[in-house]
């Protein structure tokens, strides 16, 4: 089992986008489908939707006209309006206009085991069921010599991913009491911005800085000269960076003590904790170069206390409802994805991905 693979022939953002948009036609529809049945049952109406994919298209436009005419270039390609495409990049944004909330969500983990060796790093990727055919992998150069690979979703400009600078990111999704409806830059595509144009973990930093949200999240920016897991929530942005023993873990919850004040999704989410308590615990084994017994020292489900491995609950509403959909680490060296679909409950050394 392998996730879609798509790469690049275009170097304009509109074209890239139409070339993508109509490669991926299908799948691109499919998510918006599935997003607006989860929007719906987390109580957003038609009209509500459709206004914060135009607010969150003006708002990219602003920020970053290159990435918003990209997603024109997908809409064109898709066979959709911009504003769909907007929906699909601005997710996150939506939901936390709704408030919406529920058990589940990723654990990242960052070790730097010392000089002139290469970062250890592993991630589950949490999310709804309906979703799951959602994921592709998508390689771009955005400019000549500069390849950026991403584990992202069917329309949207970028998640996880790696360039060939040699900085990587993880992503995990967070919640504060400063988010608000008034859509801003969508958290996506201040990942995007960050595999195009840093190289350094302060560089991702001040591009996250650079952008006004109105939603949270953690991308936790990695190199091989260090890590930084760079807080973005509407009440500012914190740069998190490893302990003293180079070990940087992340669930969904703020770590930056003043940020941490506002902290919202733990609320309802207390299952983060005993998450990253887990990580921690196995930070020894996190740490080590074979990337298999990384992903399974990851391994843990509810009944241990700390569900790492979701698996879904199907008398639930899809809303509810949580899979760890793919298993992700980076390879800096090579500049590369090495992924998993699914959890680490069904890692084996023939299951990686190679991207």
């Amino acid at each position: 089992m392998t996730f879609p693979t798509f790469t690049s022939s275009q170097s304009e953002p509109h074209a890239r986008g139409e070339e993508l948009g109509s490669r991926r036609r299908a799948a691109i529809a499919a998510n918006l489908d599935g997003y607006t049945d989860l929007f719906k049952v987390a109580g957003a109406t038609p009209e509500q939707v459709r206004a914060w994919g135009e607010q969150a298209l003006d708002r990219s436009a602003a920020w970053a006209p290159r990435l918003a005419d990209e997603m024109a270039g997908i809409a064109s390609g898709a066979g959709l309006e911009p504003w769909q495409v907007a929906v699909v990049n601005a997710r996150t944004e939506i939901l936390a206009a709704v408030h919406a909330s529920g058990e589940g969500e990723c654990s990242t983990s960052v070790v730097l085991p010392g000089p002139g060796l290469p970062p250890r790093t592993v991630q589950t990727w949490d999310w709804h069921d309906h979703l799951r055919d959602a994921p592709m992998l998508w390689e771009l150069e955005p400019r000549p010599g500069h390849v950026v690979r991403t584990f992202t979703e069917a329309g949207a400009l970028a998640k996880i991913g790696v360039n060939t600078a040699g900085l990587g990111v993880h992503f995990n999704i967070l919640r504060h009491d400063a988010d608000t409806a008034e859509v801003g830059v969508p958290v996506h595509l201040i990942a995007r911005r960050i595999l195009e144009e840093a190289a350094t973990v302060e560089e991702a930093a001040a591009i996250a800085r650079s952008a006004t949200v109105s939603a949270s999240t953690v991308i936790t920016a990695v190199t091989g000269a260090g890590a930084g897991a760079i807080e973005i929530s509407p009440a500012g942005v914190a740069v998190v960076p490893p302990d003293s023993g180079g070990v940087l873990m992340h669930c969904n919850h703020f770590l930056d003590p003043a940020l941490a004040e506002g902290e919202r999704h733990a609320t309802k989410r207390p299952g983060t904790y005993a998450r990253l308590r887990h990580l921690r615990d196995h930070a020894v084994e996190l740490g080590g170069d074979d990337l298999t017994e990384r992903a399974l020292a990851m391994l843990s489900h509810e009944p241990q206390g700390a569900p790492v491995c979701a698996h879904p609950d199907l008398s639930q509403p899809i809303d509810q409802r949580w899979e760890t959909l793919a298993t992700i680490a980076l390879d800096l060296t090579a500049g590369r994805l090495r992924v998993h679909q699914g959890g680490p409950c069904r890692v084996t050394e023939a299951t990686w991905q190679t991207f």
